[in-house]
């Protein structure tokens, strides 16, 4: 007969087996926020502000003590651009300086993770007070001969600087500012009254929403309006806080590719986010082409992408081609609408094509400044090659 062993025979064995299938947790070190530091220098450093210049794309800059300037790419997905804006920063915006420089030689550079603009703090964990932190600093340290040359223009431009945060759109409504309804929103956008619209979404970046749901009104001249002064409103955000409108952006695209969503002022909206911040936003244009493929989006599509060449044809030069075919197209939209795009494009190759519109009597509504105007496909077609004949 077995006898039952007590513990005490055999206490190392049992302590071993019990630590085996039941390790003791041990609760993870959470890294501790901190004010960024210089990485040439180790001090601390000022909140990076915005310029004067307000240049598209521009992001906030700053200046250490020991010469060593940065830039603050917010989201963290644009390095190569800090990188740019620090470097035409620290040379006093003297951009044939800048590009004479060589790495190591005359400047070096050094990149600080995990930068939260809004509370200046660096963040290890990548999250503070719920919201994710990614951005980034991007220091660049000109030798001592060059800062002597160009370190009065950058002093000189950061004391015009704005107030760290001053002009960044609020993420709240400012006390004592006054909030407008949905309906008194509603109003404005159909008296077309722009610079208001802008200026209260300056303030409350609540207006973007209201802005969003009337791109769903059956008013066609309404989601119109709302697409236009949404863009004009975004590229307030656009440089102080781009991830809410790549969130915005996100949230358009979503809805046009959701069969079940009702989306018709998304692609008008996202073309004129883009043409109004295109050194920001120009990376969705691509997503725009699939939609191309549906031919009930198309004349959207076209339309979308011709308020964007119309700002910067640059970024469309090489898709030209492909929207030769739609010239074709048994809608008239499509084709008064691709007419429109290849003229401002200057797409020689259009050419013939377009002389075979100059008889289509096909009308087209044709939006600019908050009204419809009606246009013939024969119309648009001469207004391009009156602008191939001007290339």
């Amino acid at each position: 007969m077995n006898k039952k062993r007590s513990r005490k025979q055999f206490p190392m064995e049992n302590e071993k087996k019990l630590r085996e299938h039941h390790p003791i947790k041990q609760t993870p070190v959470r890294e501790p926020v901190s004010k960024p530091l210089c990485p040439f220098c180790g001090l601390p450093i000022a909140k990076p502000r915005e310029l004067a210049t307000h240049r598209p794309g521009e992001m906030p800059v700053g200046s250490c003590s020991c010469g060593a300037v940065y830039a603050c790419d917010v989201t963290g997905h644009n390095l190569g651009a800090a990188f740019i804006e620090a470097l035409v920063f620290g040379c006093n915006q003297d951009w044939d300086l800048a590009w004479g420089l060589l790495p190591e030689e005359d400047y070096l550079e050094r990149l600080v993770e995990h930068y939260d603009y809004d509370s200046h703090l660096i963040v290890p964990e990548g999250v503070y007070e719920g919201r994710r932190v990614t951005g980034a600093l991007y220091f660049v340290r000109l030798q001592a001969d060059i800062r002597e040359v160009t370190g009065p223009g950058v002093q000189r431009k950061l004391r015009e600087a704005a107030t760290p945060g001053a002009d960044r759109p609020g993420y709240w409504h400012p006390a004592g500012a006054r909030k407008y309804s949905k309906k008194e929103i509603t109003q404005l956008v159909k008296g077309y009254h722009l610079e208001t619209l802008v200026d209260i979404a300056r303030q409350d970046r609540r207006v973007l929403g209201d802005l969003q749901r009337l791109l769903c009104s059956g008013d066609a001249l309404l989601r119109l309006q709302a697409a236009d002064i949404l863009g004009r409103a975004a590229a307030v955000y656009a440089t102080g806080a781009p991830e809410i409108i790549a969130n915005l952006l996100q949230r358009l695209l979503a809805s046009v590719s959701d069969p079940g969503a009702a989306s018709w002022g998304a692609v008008d909206a996202m073309g004129e986010i883009i043409a109004n911040a295109p050194a920001t936003f120009a990376g969705y244009i691509p997503q725009l082409y699939p939609f191309l493929e549906d031919k009930t989006l198309r004349p959207r599509v076209l339309r979308a992408l011709g308020r964007i060449a119309g700002v910067k044809p640059g970024l469309l030069q090489r898709a030209a081609l492909q929207f030769l075919t739609f010239l074709r197209d048994p809608d008239p939209e499509t084709r008064g609408y691709a007419a429109w795009l290849l003229g401002i494009l200057k797409t020689e190759a259009a050419r013939e094509d377009l002389k075979g519109l100059l008889d289509d009597r096909q009308v087209v509504a044709v939006y600019h400044n908050g009204a419809i105007d009606e246009k013939t496909v024969g119309e648009l077609a001469a207004a391009a090659l009156d602008l191939l004949a001007g290339a």
